[in-house]
């Protein structure tokens, strides 16, 4: 029970910590910087297009670090690469500042998916073990270790805020670092993990992780 307790508090300690921001960026500067960023990630991070990411509410330092990446090519894509090319250190930490500081929309998430037989598959029933507990018969490890049961993420150990994303966009992602697509994750951990995803089980848990809260 003692041994339970210290890990709790541990825990808890951890997931406070996380949620402060490592650079020093000013939120009204990013505001004024965001004006471009707005046609795909809306206004205020808060995206309509299910393909382009929702931005509010994430980590800066996320933020912060994806914008990098697209700038010095770690992480590839044509628009992105585009829209940060003029963008300063200073730019960037201001942008990623003003989003974090944003309040996300919830997601959803939809009680079934017919599967490609027409059979409803509970989502929450299925998906939410996957995302819980992970998959041992093929060495999936539980989402939630590293992004929390709500969600939330660790951002200071380079987790990111998955709670509320598009279940598109999600999907998407989790494809491209299986395919290697997409490599700017720490040690490989995403690719390594996406690899072991089935198309059924990353449709399955990309709705489920956008209705978290």
């Amino acid at each position: 029970m003692k041994k339970t307790a210290i890990a709790l508090a541990m825990f808890v300690g951890l997931t406070t910590v996380s949620q402060a921001s490592t650079i020093t960026g000013n939120a009204e500067a990013g505001k004024n910087k965001s004006a471009t960023c707005a046609a795909c990630h809306g206004a205020d991070g808060n995206s309509m297009i299910p393909a382009n990411p929702t931005l509010a509410g994430q980590s800066a330092d996320y933020l912060f670090k994806q914008l990098k990446d697209f700038k010095s090519g770690d992480r590839s894509n044509a628009i992105m690469s585009g829209m940060v090319a003029a963008l300063s250190e200073q730019d960037m930490k201001d942008l990623a500042t003003y989003f974090s500081a944003q309040e996300a929309k919830a997601g959803s998430t939809p009680e079934f998916i017919k599967n490609k037989k027409g059979e409803e598959v509970d989502v929450v029933k299925v998906a939410g073990q996957l995302y819980k507990a992970g998959n041992a018969t093929t060495g999936l490890t539980a989402c939630s270790a590293c992004h929390l049961p709500d969600g939330s993420g660790l951002p200071l150990a380079g987790f990111p805020k998955l709670s509320g994303q598009h279940a598109e966009y999600i999907a998407n992602q989790l494809k491209a670092f299986r395919e290697g697509d997409r490599a700017n994750d720490l040690n490989g951990m995403m690719q390594k993990i996406a690899a072991k995803l089935s198309d059924k089980e990353i449709t399955l848990l990309s709705n489920y992780i956008s209705g978290l809260h």
